[in-house]
């Protein structure tokens, strides 16, 4: 039984150490790479969350064998294909699971149903589907055209020139077919180009990509960001073992906190060496006043004082690169010393609710003026007899409830519905985030 709420009181600092839960992007990516590698594949560090379940359960569905030694360590049974052609799978609300799982079933041929909750069927997949359906691939939306459910039945593929895709709504389009394209290239003997219509977003995402199949022995030749190159003989074979990192996105919240609690918060699993685009996120924390001190594998975050009065720095950013770690800038906006402005973050209305109206909404509760557009976001500080406490919606959506968490450094609380929801990334998120605040 999910709970209904959860009361967060005003807080005034936050310090610690966080252990970071493992990388959602690089779990899910690893988990398909190592199914449909040759050889088992012993993971490790492996995120524990709803995403990930439902795509270690599609992956036992399918047929592929999967040994769970404790949450965070599985073998995948890699075979190259799916043993079971005929399924029915149900994906929940996860984008890093439904696009790539769609081209691989797609690609590897069978009879299956891909489903989800609601939100999953209004999120967009037609850029995917048309660009497998220029292979040859049979796939049909049930119930509107461009959108899940979907039903793959058995086609004939074939490439004439390069496959083209669009770049401008998803980068998830992209990475799906990148991870399939080796398959592709076995079925028809043949090199795979890749080629991106429009501006390609969120570029970091399609670079943890290529990095996850050159572990998997597959190299990308690459011409920019526009034309991506799979030669014909290219084959998954396993690397034996792989250990995931922290994940990125969930250290943008324990950044943001040492930044307006002052820290220290060291944590733990992402460092300089990280392969997620969302590290960038620690220069957004620089530029608003905060100390960012870094190792290989952790990093420590201190803040300005403002229980003296002092104030973060106001930002007008193009968060393309970072949407998700964006969301965490737009909760700290809620401190700045004048108004902020979120670019280029068109990507938000089609994430799990569309982010940029619940954010508009929400943060208008707590007493910021805040206006809005197809793909920016600005948001005026309240002043401090402007603060208001608020019952503040979720709409199921793990990454409101994480980031409203960080509104209390004001002088009000605030009520977080469902805040169960952090179970799609972070289940113990909030268990972490109390033994920070103070």
């Amino acid at each position: 039984m999910r709970t209904p709420f959860i009361d967060l009181n005003a807080v005034s600092t936050a310090s610690g150490v966080v252990n970071l839960p493992g990388s959602k992007s690089i779990s899910n990516r690893v988990l398909l790479l190592a199914a449909l590698a040759i050889g088992p594949t012993r993971i490790t560090g492996l995120l524990d969350s709803d995403d990930t379940r439902v795509m270690l359960k599609a992956l036992e569905t399918l047929g592929v064998s999967v040994g769970r030694h404790d949450q965070e360590t599985v073998t995948i049974g890699g075979q190259g294909d799916f043993p079971n052609k005929q399924a029915e799978i149900f994906l929940g609300n996860a984008g890093t699971a439904f696009r790539p799982l769609t081209a691989a079933l797609a690609v590897l041929g069978g009879n299956y149903r891909l489903h989800g909750v609601a939100r999953m069927h209004e999120r967009p997949i037609g850029d995917l589907v048309d660009a497998l359906r220029s292979m040859g691939a049979l796939i049909s939306c049930e119930q509107n055209e461009g959108y899940p459910p979907l039903k793959i039945t058995p086609g004939n593929l074939n490439i004439d020139g390069p496959v083209k895709v669009q770049g401008a709504v998803s980068s998830q389009f992209l990475t799906a077919l990148l991870l399939v394209a080796p398959l592709i290239a076995q079925k028809t003997a043949q090199d795979v180009v890749l080629e991106v219509e429009g501006e390609l977003i969120s570029k970091p995402y399609i670079q943890i990509t290529l990095n996850m199949m050159a572990r998997f022995g597959v190299v990308v030749r690459q011409q920019g960001w526009s034309r991506f190159i799979i030669a014909r003989n290219a084959v998954y074979k396993s690397p034996g073992q792989l250990e995931i990192e922290g994940d990125a996105s969930s250290a943008s919240y324990f950044m943001a906190l040492g930044l307006v609690g002052r820290g220290p918060v060291r944590i733990n699993g992402v460092g300089e060496n990280s392969i997620q685009g969302d590290i960038r996120f620690a220069e957004t924390i620089q530029a608003m006043g905060g100390k960012i001190e870094f190792g290989d594998t952790w990093l420590e975050v201190t803040g300005p004082d403002l229980t003296r009065g002092e104030k973060l720095k106001a930002f007008d950013e193009d968060f393309n690169l970072v949407p998700d770690a964006a969301m965490t800038a737009a909760a700290l906006a809620l401190y700045a010393d004048g108004p902020c402005m979120l670019r280029n973050i068109g990507s938000w209305r089609v994430k799990e609710t569309d982010r940029i109206e619940a954010m508009h909404k929400e943060l208008a509760k707590v007493g910021a003026t805040v206006t809005s557009g197809p793909d920016w976001l600005r948001i005026v500080p309240p002043l401090s007899s402007e603060w208001k406490t608020a019952e503040i919606e979720t709409y199921d959506d793990h990454r409101m409830a994480m980031c409203f968490s960080l509104a209390v450094f004001g002088p009000v609380g605030l009520r977080i519905l469902d805040p169960d929801c952090v179970a799609k990334t972070f289940p113990a998120y909030f268990d972490v985030y109390k033994t920070l605040v103070r």
